[in-house]
């Protein structure tokens, strides 16, 4: 039976009885800071443990790709796979790879398009994306209202890659906020991807202050593209402390940027913790042991008033 957890603590998921293994990592891109913070997770975890090798791969963001670095593992005989999906909507063939081979697959951080369905050796490790974007955009509208906007407030939304689950997520969590009655005042003015990348939403801001249309707020689906569309608001002369800028993450840049005074909301997402208990999940399955197929670690708000607890996290 297919049960969900919810970990209450990042140390009772990452613990594991210690076995010799050989584990084989496909990450969608490793020129990526937050998936950086994870691989860095699953490489540490398996440092501490006597026997547990680990290769990890860069599928550099291409689907064919990534599937042939899945097959490629299977064929060298590795004992687990875990795989960061370039496509979340793409997983199916990759879970039918691995489940004809016999070899136990683990996704981590971004959900599979089949994660209701996958079979007893594969599991998910990540965080509930009906969080992160909640949280974030439920702050924003927050402090929206506390910099006197409730009679209106005109807001940019930047989008993470369409292809990917959490962004599409994410984007429903703002719209769903934005639709409660004491967020209502919040109007989207323009929505559009940047592909969680700081250079693309750089120019995307860039693009949209030369309409020269009145703002109160960009909420991004991820600290990147908060941070890019932070330059391009500095850059055009504009004051930070007049603009309300959330993210999700709470990578070590977007702390920094916090404390400049110019990002004022992101979401913990325990990209450490996602990857050690990803290992620890793919470990077990090879011993033939039973894991939860649903493994959600907690989001966590960070704003300038808690963000001593969170400079060390990420």
């Amino acid at each position: 039976m297919k049960k969900t957890l919810i970990m209450a603590s990042v140390a009772a998921m990452i613990s594991t009885t210690a076995m010799a293994a050989n584990i084989g990592v496909s990450m969608a891109l490793f020129d990526d800071n937050f998936l950086t913070v994870l691989r860095n997770g699953i490489q540490e975890k398996a440092g501490g443990m006597e026997g547990v090798d680990v290769q990890i791969e860069d599928a550099q963001n291409d689907v064919a790709k990534q599937l042939d670095q899945i097959n490629n593992f299977v064929a060298s005989g590795v004992d687990a796979i875990i795989v960061n999906p370039v496509d979340t909507s793409a997983t199916e063939a990759m879970t039918r790879a691995a489940e004809a081979a016999g070899v136990p697959l683990v996704y981590v951080n971004r959900q599979p398009i089949n994660v209701d369905s996958l079979p007893d050796n594969q599991a998910f490790v990540a965080s509930n994306e009906i969080e992160s974007g909640t949280l974030a955009a439920f702050a924003g509208c927050q402090m929206l209202r506390a910099a006197g906007k409730a009679g209106g407030a005109n807001i940019y939304i930047l989008v993470g890659e369409l292809s990917n689950q959490a962004a599409v997520q994410r984007t429903k969590d703002f719209h769903d906020v934005i639709n409660m009655d004491m967020c209502s005042f919040i109007n989207v003015i323009q929505e559009q991807t940047a592909n969680w990348s700081r250079d693309e939403a750089q120019d995307l801001m860039t693009n949209f202050l030369s309409s020269g249309d009145a703002f109160d707020a960009v909420f991004a689906n991820n600290d990147e593209m908060a941070i890019g569309a932070i330059q391009a608001m500095k850059s055009a002369g504009i004051d930070m402390g007049s603009v309300v800028v959330t993210g999700v993450d709470a990578t070590q840049d977007a702390l920094v940027s916090m404390q400049a005074g110019d990002l004022d909301v992101t979401v913990f997402q325990d990209a450490a913790g996602q990857g050690g208990g990803a290992l620890n999940a793919a470990l077990k399955l090879a011993a033939g042991e039973a894991v939860d197929q649903k493994v959600y670690i907690p989001f966590q708000l960070v704003t300038p008033a808690n963000i001593d607890q969170f400079l060390k996290a990420n």
